[in-house]
């Protein structure tokens, strides 16, 4: 059976003490609400990641944003797997279309970074995406199909196993522009197909794989619906506890 996810990103938001105060506040609310067999996870700031892993990590768990692609050396400013790991974190963003998008992320880097987060006992959030242009041009199966190749097909099946998968709309994130639901089951069911094609129709049904374009308590419950939708990667609606816990409540329903 797939696992529920939601996973929150804080992204470069939140001081010390307000990512203090707002994880207190979601797990709080989550404790409550989160049914056994789902799961809670919050991507915050590297600066948090040492405290929140202590405050609730029962609960919700802790994950980094991104890490880089070697396991130490001389690399001013960027943090290892094996540094995320050793403050508690089970989970890491790899590949967020911001990472991609602003700092240039190839596809062989990204399946470097997965492989660096699997050595460290990571769990990977794989995230891909077309941009609006892909998207109108026609060929975004074609652009996701390539990064699902280069970025994680090298994996062996055991590894795979280990992998999240989170489809993000680039051209709804921030837009204005929104994905229907029956757009991100399509993509979601073409991402499942792909996998299916490569590790076969098993691992294919016991692979996690999220939505995250902008996804919000009002259009959760119409997304989560969907046959091969298994959670979401949440931006915004992440910084407000009540919002989170109640994207979350969506599989209570």
């Amino acid at each position: 059976m797939r696992k529920k996810i939601v996973a929150g990103n804080w992204k470069m938001n939140t001081d010390y003490a307000e990512g203090i105060s707002l994880f207190s506040e979601i797990v709080n609310i989550v404790r409550d609400e989160k049914k056994g067999d789902q799961i809670a996870i919050i991507c915050a700031p590297f600066i948090h990641l040492n405290s929140l892993s202590k405050l609730g990590g029962d609960v919700v768990k802790i994950g980094a944003q991104n890490c880089h692609q070697k396991e130490s050396g001389a690399f001013t400013g960027e943090i290892s797997a094996k540094m995320i790991k050793s403050v508690g974190c089970e989970y890491v963003i790899v590949g967020h279309s911001e990472r991609r998008q602003y700092f240039a992320e190839s596809d062989a880097l990204l399946a470097d970074k997965t492989n660096i987060a699997l050595a460290n006992q990571l769990t990977p959030i794989f995230c891909i995406g077309e941009t609006l242009d892909e998207r109108n041009n026609g060929n975004f199966f074609e652009i996701l199909k390539g990064q699902l190749e280069n970025g994680l097909f090298h994996l062996s099946p055991e590894d795979f196993a280990k992998v999240v998968i989170a489809y993000e709309p680039v051209w709804a994130i921030g837009t204005g522009l929104t994905a229907t639901a029956e757009q991100a089951q399509e993509v979601h069911e073409f991402i499942r197909a792909e996998v299916a094609g490569k590790f076969g129709e098993a691992a294919a049904e016991e692979t996690s794989i999220l939505y995250g374009g902008s996804c919000t308590p009002k259009n959760a419950p119409e997304l989560f619906a969907q046959k091969d939708i298994d959670g979401g990667l949440i931006g915004g609606a992440s910084l407000k506890s009540r919002d989170f816990a109640d994207i979350i409540k969506t599989f209570n329903s």
